[in-house]
């Protein structure tokens, strides 16, 4: 049975004793006077047996013989008893660094380090530093020196990193950059307001409604009924709490929908399509009062000037994909149009179609066959595509991705030997348990 701890709020002229969760506002019922303990006040907190219905909870037994602990606990550190500081230093001396004994060695011999003779390295042919003006440099003497230095570094670490940078360069060039849209996150404003309005008996059956809605509430009404019948206590009648959730549950769904149908027009400029339209279609269900019709209307001619701006910039990137000579990227952008049924315009599309013609020869690698004809699979121009040359010796990850899309381009599947199949689909995994 689950327990819980309870503070006593008050206490009625009948005796019973109200109360609430211990450190929370919420759940909070009453006790009769008959469990609780002799010499309570209000304040005093209990632990108790509780039994949980769809109406509240109700209190069984209170558990004694537990004080309850009013002070922190806390952990006494013992320690070594030894008064030592908190905090040690030990500082290392200079003998022992690398190159310490050659410079003493040096200093013992000349003084400064000099070298012997036979140490010294002889100068190349322009080296020599006798007939250089060892007076003060000039700014503009530094300005060369050090301009050439530059040249000199900058053409060490080209060679050194010039050509991994440049190809993050390119790659990061190529990315799509366009950031991905955000979705819906409608407030609970009106949905919180419908709850409270409702009688207090009803409102944890709202609360069931609008998480699970009807199924959810049947479920819970035979889960307690079951509880109820291995108890040996009567079920609740789930006829009349069915009926009960069918007459409110219409106002919480238009609340849930005018929440967000709300945050679909604040954010109508940048909120994912998807979202937008799934306001939109559930509109027809939301119209109780004036002012959800009236949101709808509005909600409706945002979405057309919204879709009509992402299909205009759609063909704008497709075309300047085309331009740029970037058929993967144009070919994945033209599958993915902002409008249902508004297709790329005739001249785009043929463009399209001769760039992957072009793409699709016998010198092309076979990873960037694959990849230029997985893009072109899902394109609108997937049944007009010829390619201008098939691999000699197809690998099989090629061949892979060739009977993986063939139901798309059955043309170049067949070009490869490949009868056009469906892909199988996933099985889905048995459930444990």
């Amino acid at each position: 049975m689950p327990r819980m701890k309870i503070q006593l709020t008050s206490a009625r002229d009948d005796g019973d004793w109200t109360w609430r969760a211990h450190g929370a506002r919420q759940p909070k019922g009453s006790i009769g006077r008959d469990l609780v303990p002799d010499g309570a006040a209000v304040g005093d907190v209990l632990r108790v047996e509780v039994d949980q219905f769809m109406d509240g909870i109700e209190v069984t037994s209170v558990l004694r013989g537990q004080a309850e602990r009013t002070g922190a606990e806390s952990l006494e550190i013992i320690g070594s008893g030894r008064n030592e500081p908190l905090v040690t230093t030990k500082l290392t001396g200079r003998r022992g660094r690398r190159g310490d004994d050659d410079r003493r060695d040096g200093r013992r011999e000349g003084g400064r380090g000099q070298r012997r003779d036979g140490d010294r390295r002889p100068r190349r042919d322009g080296e020599g530093r006798g007939d250089r003006d060892r007076g003060p440099r000039s700014a503009a003497d530094r300005k060369d020196g050090d301009q050439r230095r530059g040249r000199e570094d900058t053409g060490r670490d080209g060679d050194r990193r010039g050509g991994r940078s440049s190809q993050r360069s390119r790659t990061a060039a190529t990315a799509d950059t366009k950031a991905r849209a955000r979705r819906l996150r409608p407030r609970r404003t009106h949905r919180k307001a419908a709850i409270a309005a409702l009688p207090e008996d009803q409102r944890r059956l709202a609360q069931i409604l609008v998480r699970d809605g009807v199924p959810g509430l049947r479920t819970a009404i035979e889960a307690q009924n079951k509880a109820a019948e291995a108890d040996g206590q009567p079920g609740i009648p789930a006829d009349l709490l069915l009926k009960l959730a069918e007459r409110i549950h219409p106002a919480l769904r238009s609340a849930d929908w005018q929440d967000r149908a709300e945050a679909a027009l604040a954010g109508v400029a940048d909120v994912d399509l998807r979202d937008l339209r799934s306001v939109v279609v559930a509109a027809e269900s939301a119209f109780r009062t004036d002012e959800n019709r009236a949101l709808a209307d509005q909600l409706r001619e945002a979405l057309t000037a919204r879709v009509e701006r992402e299909q205009q910039t759609w063909q704008a990137e497709v075309a300047s994909a085309i331009e740029e000579d970037r058929v993967v990227r144009a070919l994945r952008l033209s599958s993915r149009p902002p409008k249902a049924g508004a297709p790329l315009p005739g001249p785009v599309l043929d463009r399209l179609a001769a760039m992957a013609d072009a793409s699709l020869t016998s010198e092309t690698g076979q990873d960037r066959w694959a990849t230029v004809l997985d893009a072109v699979a899902l394109s609108p121009v997937h049944l007009r595509v010829v390619p201008a040359g098939l691999p000699t010796e197809p690998g099989d990850q090629l061949l892979d991705v060739v009977k993986r899309v063939s139901m798309s381009v059955p043309a170049i599947a067949a070009a490869f030997g490949i009868e056009p199949t469906a892909p199988p689909r996933a099985r889905r995994g048995r459930p444990r348990g």
